[in-house]
């Protein structure tokens, strides 16, 4: 007699921890460039060289990329850019961390700012939240079924549960060629690049994936065009392909998130020998989890007639999926130029980012809560300030239905912004325009009792052959056939064929014949 087992496939969560960090640097203004007299902006990107578990910790090396856009009264091109980068090296204690771990961690870049010390010095202060996560992958154990004996009875059900089929990273690589358009001149110098991820969409295949979205691709630059010292150019660049991933397939549900890992955008001369052609390279990860809905049968009881076989129980938590959903959401506001700025004459870019304070689960919903930080170049009024930035910030609240949700739940909430667009009410005032998207996913966890193993003995034969060899016995409320078949020796079939009975479902009251098993005592 042996019990069979099934594996099924988990992941859990192991720990997790947050690490708020501050980055703080003083830079020259190089001596090929002109002194500082107003700073206009600021952009910065974090990027994670290495992360590293160790028993108990977690030791993660990175940096800050930073681009600091300032005016300067000195030259005929009045502004101009600061590159430059803040290391950092920091250990996040985790207790149940170990060697092993793949760790994944996520940042959010809270706050940037430069400030002039003097007109060949800046400061760049930042602060920067890392949210590190350790999953684990792991099989629970469940019995099946039995085999090896022709009596045994055995009870199961099914249940629904979410496997986990796969659990990896990837890259894709994104590769163009932008051909500034004939009214934009040629590019002396880069002063001002960003690259957005938009509208990405997934498709899963038989072993493989496909994906699309666009790149919103803005480069604010000096030409040769001593009319116009400043241009800009954005565009959007569309792409697609297709990803492999063994064992995937359209049935199952994906998970899949993608950032911009790094990018390089590069200005090549054209055949003409024309600085015009901008050289797009970006690379993004791609987390990478696909979900298997599966009902399989466990388990429930086990006995024979012609033994005494105890299952032996244990407790077993899954993880089912209730949700997962991608809502989005129009919002709309205004934002005003501060009365210590001039006016609006052009919008050249505006770019921004979602941070979500809150999210609260109630009655089958998820409150949501958060901002939305929008950052605007223009071209002003004023030739003594030509470019000015803006900043603004969009709250919002909205309600995710989840149904399924409760207590017990795990959940979590990715937002994005789809679309992004600003208009000119008037110099003074813009409109701005966002669609969001929150990507919601939530698990219940189910406990079930599961049989992992069976205590086999001799029947007592003394015990048995002192019971009636024929009952007569009156159904009780919360009997079941199982139940009155297990205590007496007996099968549910040996019930049903005495009885006449088409069906295994009985009421209280209900008067029953049950033989005892003759094989059973011999």
């Amino acid at each position: 007699m042996e019990l069979v087992k099934r594996n099924i496939h988990m992941n859990k969560l192991k720990c997790k921890s947050t690490l708020q960090l501050t980055l703080d640097d003083d830079f020259n203004v190089p001596d090929v460039k002109p002194d500082i007299e107003r700073i206009i902006t600021q952009q910065g990107d974090i990027k994670i060289h290495e992360i590293q578990a160790m028993n108990g910790k977690l030791t993660v090396k990175g940096e800050l990329d930073f681009n600091v856009l300032y005016f300067s009264s000195e030259d005929t091109r009045p502004i101009h850019n600061i590159p430059g980068q803040i290391q950092f090296d920091e250990v996040i204690n985790m207790d149940q961390a170990c060697s092993e771990d793949d760790p994944i961690i996520k940042w959010d870049l809270e706050d940037l700012t430069a400030e002039m010390i003097n007109s060949r010095k800046i400061s760049v202060k930042s602060i920067v939240s890392l949210y590190v996560t350790v999953e684990e992958i792991y099989d629970e154990e469940t019995g099946v079924m039995v085999e090896g004996a022709d009596d045994v009875q055995y009870l199961s059900k099914k249940i629904e549960i979410t496997d986990i089929a796969i659990d990896k990273k990837d890259t894709f690589r994104i590769k163009d060629e932008l051909i500034l358009p004939t009214n934009k001149s040629n590019v002396v110098s880069v002063l001002f690049s960003d690259v957005r991820l938009n509208n990405i969409e997934v498709r899963l295949l038989e072993d493989r994936f496909t994906i699309k979205g666009e790149l919103t691709v803005f480069l604010l630059y000096n030409g040769e065009n001593e009319e116009s010292p400043i241009e800009y150019y954005e565009t959007e660049v569309a792409f697609g392909g297709t990803v492999d991933c063994n064992g995937c397939n359209e049935n199952m549900i994906e998970d899949i998130t993608f950032k911009i890992l790094n990018k390089n955008i590069e200005v090549k001369p054209d055949a003409d020998g024309e600085e015009r052609v901008i050289d797009l390279e970006v690379i993004l990860e791609m987390a990478i989890k696909v979900y298997d809905i599966q009902e399989p049968e466990i388990l429930c009881d086990v006995y024979s007639p012609s033994k005494e076989i105890t299952p032996i129980f244990r407790d077993a938590t899954y993880e089912n999926l209730v949700i997962k959903n991608n809502s989005k959401y129009r919002i709309a506001d205004n934002i005003r130029v501060p009365g210590n700025q001039p006016k609006i004459l052009q919008i050249c870019h505006c770019d921004g980012s979602i941070k979500l304070d809150d999210v609260i689960p109630k009655d089958s919903e998820l409150m949501v809560e958060g901002v939305i930080d929008v950052n605007i170049l223009y071209i002003s009024e004023d030739d003594s300030m030509p470019l000015c930035s803006l900043k603004g910030s969009i709250p919002f609240s909205q309600v995710i239905e989840a149904k399924g949700l409760n207590s017990g739940s795990n959940y979590e909430v990715r937002p994005n912004i789809d679309q992004l667009s600003v208009m000119m009410l008037d110099g003074e005032e813009i409109e701005v325009k966002a669609l969001i998207s929150l990507n919601t996913i939530v698990f219940e966890k189910i406990t079930e009792p599961i049989i992992t193993d069976l205590e086999v003995a001799d029947l007592d034969l003394e015990k048995l052959q002192a019971m009636p060899g024929i009952i007569g016995y009156i159904v009780k409320k919360g009997d079941n056939l199982w139940n009155i078949a297990k205590k007496y020796h007996t099968t549910v079939d040996t019930i049903m064929e005495i009885n006449d009975l088409e069906n295994d479902i009985v009421k209280e009251g209900d008067k029953l014949i049950i033989v005892k098993r003759v094989d059973a005592v011999i």
